[in-house]
Formats: structure tokens, C-alpha cells, sequence
């Protein structure tokens, strides 16, 4: 008998290698993300070059992002978000329509460097010759076959046995596969909550969930002043609050704040319980918003905490709402309605035992995705905002109200009661319900 040992694979030619980065950054995974597929040739590029030197990255910042040549990487942590944004997309590119590629392009962690590896198929060895068959008692050679009637019994009795240990066993593994998908997905066994959070998260592949920027709000406080979305892309902003005419303590402690992302601990909280709906991590990502980047509100669903004072990428959806949270000249927060009904208010303003929140439920522009955004006035109402998304009974109850089966898009402002760092009930103060939306 003879064996065969597994043959080793090189590497095509870099021609090979390239067609194969061009190939994926025109696929569907790339096709509309600009910058990243940019990013990709470059790499590609880099990698290919005979002698190549280590690609850093400060000067992927300079070469793909534009950034200054001597800009701060540990400030700016451009390069580091989109290679991981890259890294996700080359996955799921050969997960998908580059499965049957036979060479594959990786990323490795702490890596900037391409590494092009063959994927290896086990090889199906059709038997060369049939079993040999058995031989038969040399003193009966009239008998019509191998075995005995007593042997062929036994040999039916040993088969029963086996499979009806396979059914126990699969019965068993089914048993023990059900009680631990329970206990990871308890929320997919609650109707309204299923129903609700299933659109969401089946809608697109990947779903974003994006935390407010604190240290943003806090500069424009500093400054009196409010900056739009556009300049809070371009970081623009520090530089305008430096030229402010402000005391030389004030301006060092914008500038430190400014290099701090700050978070609120009761969002960040929130955050985490909309992730356990994700225990594996598949489809829920987290991001702050001075991380996150434009082109994946087009290809994700996305989750906004937070109101657009500290997280401005609400700018680009609170156009198409009713209620929306405003900030006034003393500091305070309100819900401002915009075409109030008869029976509703202008303004919710909030009191030391009354916030307010509003949860807006919408569809991306292009109608292919989901916008959820969750703005409170205070802590206790974001909280209170979590637990009528992640609640049976609140989220049954407001179905009930619209008269519907299943939930539509809609926008609901909540009124909290609460004491300090507790929420103790809350109650829809005004809603909007959009099922022509969908």
C-alpha cells in the first residue's frame, strides 16, 4: 500500500495576486465604499512591490487619508478603524462570491500588510478497488451467500442497536443544542421583542450600534457654540475652538478634551444590553461616533445613542423627524415637537424628577436598511429607552395601541419618573406610527 503526500502549493505570480485585489475591491463587499476599496489597492500595491519596505501606519494616513505627514496616530485612529472595517469585508467577500476563489487575501491583525495564502480542498478519493469479498466456508461451496442465518441476525441485531444509540444520541444533542440556544437568545421566545428586534438585525447583514462623542459635547459648551456634522468629520472644529478668545487654562483643557473620548457610562450600559442580542458577535458591532465612518450608513442598519449635541451623526436623519431633543441657552434638555397634534405639547421640558426620550424608528433613505436612534435628556431616560425596546410587555402594549400585529416605523416620545439614577416608570407621552413606510 502506498500513500500520497499532500503537495505544497506557491504562490501564483504577483500578476495573479493583483488580478485578485481587483477583483474583490470591485465586488459588491467594496463597490460602493470608496475610500475602503482605495485603501485595499494601496495595500495591495504596497505588498506586491519586490523588496517592500513594512507599511506603517502613519503613512497609510498620509497616502489614502490625506492626513498632515506628521499627523498624531494615537489622536487620529483613522487608519487603524478602516483596516478593520477592511478586514470584515474581505471575509465576508470570500464567504460569499468569492468562495470559489483558490487563492484568498487576509489582513492579520496588527498587520497592514496583505498575505495571500492558497486555499487547500481536501481531495475525494474514490475508492480504486472494491472491498475484497469475503471468503465462504470451504465446505459448502453451494451456499447462496457470505453468511450463515445466524450471522446475518446478529449482524441486523448489532445495526439495530447502533441506531437506536443515534437517535438517542441525536435526541440528546438536539435537547442540549435547545436549552443553549435558550439561554443565548432568550429574547427570540418573546413575540413582540422578536418580532421587532428580528427585522432589525435580519434587514442588513451587519447591524451598528454608535455611542456619543461626550468629550464633543462637552467642547461645544466650552465654546457656546454648535458645529455642524460636516465639521465634526473633519475634526475642523479644534482648530476653531483654539482660535476662540479663550483663557490660556481654558484653551489647554479644550485641547486635552479634545483628545479624549469620553462616553456615558449609562449609554455605554445601554449599548452592551443591545449587544447580548448578538451573543456571538455576528451582526452587532459597537462604535463610538468619532469612529465610525459615512459610507457604512449605507451598507448597515444603525443604532444612534444619544442626542445630536454629542453624537452628530443624528444630523443626518433628524430631518425626517417629529421629535427631536434640543438644547436651550441655560443647558437644559428638551423634546422639541414639530407639527404638535391637538392634544400635545410644543415642548417637553425636563424637571428634576421628569425626563424625557425619544426612540425614532425609521428606514435608512435608500429604504434598504434601518435607522434606530435613541435620544434621552438625562441618563434615566436612556435607560428607560432600553427597557421599552428590550420589553414584552411595553413593546406588546404599544402594538396593542396601534392596532397592529407587528410593530411599523414610528416615533415615540417616553416620559420617565425617576429619582436620581433610577427610572421608576415610564409612559408614551406622543408617538408617530409611519406603516406606509415600509
Amino acid at each position: 500500500m502506498g500513500g500520497s503526500k499532500d503537495s505544497i502549493r506557491e504562490l501564483p505570480p504577483p500578476e495573479a495576486r493583483w488580478a485578485l485585489i481587483e477583483r474583490v475591491a470591485g465586488s459588491t463587499q467594496l463597490r460602493r465604499a470608496a475610500r475602503l476599496q482605495e485603501l485595499l489597492l494601496y495595500l495591495g500595491r504596497c505588498s506586491l512591490k519586490e523588496g517592500g519596505e513594512k507599511i506603517h501606519e502613519q503613512k497609510i494616513g498620509v497616502d489614502v487619508f490625506g492626513r498632515p505627514e506628521a499627523y498624531d496616530t494615537s489622536v487620529d485612529n483613522i487608519v487603524r478603524t478602516s483596516v478593520s472595517e477592511l478586514r470584515k469585508r474581505l471575509e465576508a467577500y470570500f464567504e460569499s462570491e468569492g468562495r470559489d476563489e483558490a487563492l484568498v487575501v487576509e489582513i492579520p491583525r496588527w498587520n497592514y500588510t496583505p498575505v495571500f495564502r492558497s486555499r487547500l480542498s481536501e481531495p475525494v478519493s474514490p475508492s480504486a478497488e472494491p472491498p475484497a469479498a469475503a471468503s465462504g466456508p470451504t465446505d459448502a461451496p453451494g451456499s447462496p451467500g457470505q453468511f450463515t442465518h445466524r450471522r446475518f441476525s446478529a449482524v441486523l441485531a448489532a445495526g439495530g442497536i447502533v441506531i437506536a444509540g443515534l437517535i438517542v444520541g441525536c435526541v440528546w444533542f438536539y435537547a442540549r443544542y435547545n436549552a443553549l440556544y435558550r439561554s443565548l437568545y432568550p429574547w427570540r421566545h418573546e413575540p413582540a421583542v422578536a418580532e421587532f428586534w428580528t427585522k432589525i438585525l435580519e434587514t442588513r447583514p451587519n447591524t451598528d450600534v454608535v455611542l456619543a462623542d461626550a468629550s464633543f459635547g462637552l467642547l461645544q459648551d466650552i465654546g457656546n457654540k454648535r458645529f455642524p456634522f460636516d465639521e465634526y468629520l473633519n475634526r475642523s472644529y479644534v482648530a476653531q475652538l483654539q482660535a476662540q478668545d479663550l483663557s490660556p487654562q481654558m484653551r489647554a483643557a479644550s485641547t486635552r478634551i479634545a483628545l479624549w473620548n469620553l462616553g456615558s457610562q449609562d449609554e455605554f450600559k445601554l449599548a452592551l444590553r443591545l449587544m447580548a442580542l448578538d451573543p456571538l458577535g455576528r451582526n452587532i458591532h459597537l462604535y463610538s461616533a468619532r469612529d465610525y465612518m459615512p459610507d457604512l450608513t449605507t451598507h448597515d442598519n444603525v443604532i444612534l445613542i444619544g442626542g445630536s449635541l454629542s453624537n452628530p451623526w443624528d444630523d443626518l436623519f433628524e430631518d425626517r423627524m417629529n421629535f427631536v431633543t434640543v438644547f436651550a441657552s441655560d443647558g437644559s434638555i428638551a423634546v422639541s415637537n414639530r407639527a404638535p397634534a391637538p392634544d400635545e405639547q410644543a415642548i417637553y421640558r425636563q424637571t428634576p424628577s421628569v425626563e424625557y426620550c425619544v426612540i425614532a424608528y425609521l428606514p435608512n433613505p435608500d429604504h434598504d436598511g434601518v435607522v434606530l436612534l435613541i435620544e434621552g435628556t438625562d441618563a434615566e431616560a436612556t435607560e428607560a429607552a432600553g427597557d421599552f425596546l428590550l420589553s414584552e410587555y411595553q413593546l406588546s402594549n404599544f402594538a396593542k395601541m396601534l392596532h397592529v400585529g407587528q410593530l411599523p416605523y414610528f416615533e415615540v416620545v417616553l416620559k420617565v419618573s425617576s429619582v436620581p439614577g433610577t427610572p421608576l416608570s415610564s409612559s408614551i407621552e406622543a408617538y408617530r406610527a409611519y406603516p406606509k413606510l415600509h
